[in-house]
C-alpha cells in the first residue's frame, strides 16, 4: 500500500530508484542552479592519420622506436581505424591477434592507447630478435616470427608479406627503425 501511495505522490523515476536501491532518494534543492548550454555550429573531422600522434610519440619514446615506423604499421594494418577487425580476427589500430594482445596485457584491443603501446612493444621485441633488421621485423609482424624462422630468417615468399614489407619500408624512406 505504501508503494501505491508513493507511485501517485512521487515522480515515477524516484519510485523506480527507491525500489531498485532500497534506500531513500536524495532530495535536490528546488532552487534553480546554474545552467550551461552549447550549440554546435560546425564539425571539422580530425584527420585520422594525425589523430593518434600523441600516442605514437609516447610509444616511440617508451620503446625506442621511430614514430614513423609505428605510424606506417598502423596505416598499413588498419588505415587508422581503431575499430578494425581483420578476416582472421586481428583487432584495432595495429591489428593485434587475440592471443598476442592477451600476452601483451591488453584488456581492450580497441582502446587506441592499449593497442598502440602493445603493438609497439611487439615491434621492439621483434626488432631486438632480428638484431635491428627492419625487413625481418616487419615480416614477423605480418606473418609471425615462427614463419620467418621457418624460412631461415628470410622474408617468407608470400605475396602479402613481401608487399607488406616493401610498402612499409617505402613509407619509412631512409628513416631508421630504432632511435637508440
Amino acid at each position: 500500500m505504501i508503494f501505491s501511495i508513493l507511485a501517485f505522490v512521487l515522480p515515477h523515476q524516484v519510485v523506480k530508484y527507491r525500489l531498485a536501491n532500497a534506500h531513500p532518494p536524495r532530495v535536490l534543492s528546488s532552487r534553480p542552479g546554474p545552467r550551461v548550454s552549447t550549440t554546435v555550429t560546425s564539425v571539422e573531422p580530425a584527420d585520422p592519420s594525425r589523430a593518434y600522434d600523441h600516442l605514437i610519440r609516447e610509444a616511440a619514446d617508451k620503446y625506442g622506436l621511430n614514430p614513423v615506423l609505428i605510424k606506417s604499421v598502423i596505416r598499413m594494418e588498419s588505415g587508422f581505424d581503431a575499430s578494425a577487425v581483420s578476416r582472421v580476427g586481428a583487432m584495432g589500430l595495429m591489428q593485434l591477434m587475440p592471443d598476442v594482445a592477451n600476452d601483451l596485457g591488453v584488456i581492450d584491443p580497441f582502446d587506441p592507447r592499449q593497442n598502440i603501446m602493445a603493438g609497439s612493444k611487439l615491434l621492439r621485441d621483434l626488432l631486438d630478435r632480428h638484431k635491428g633488421n627492419l625487413q625481418l621485423t616487419l615480416a614477423s609482424y605480418n606473418a609471425g616470427p615462427g614463419t620467418v624462422a621457418k624460412y631461415r630468417n628470410r622474408v617468407p615468399p608470400f605475396r602479402e608479406t613481401r608487399n607488406y614489407v616493401k610498402t612499409i619500408t617505402e613509407w619509412m624512406g631512409d628513416e631508421p627503425a630504432s632511435t637508440e
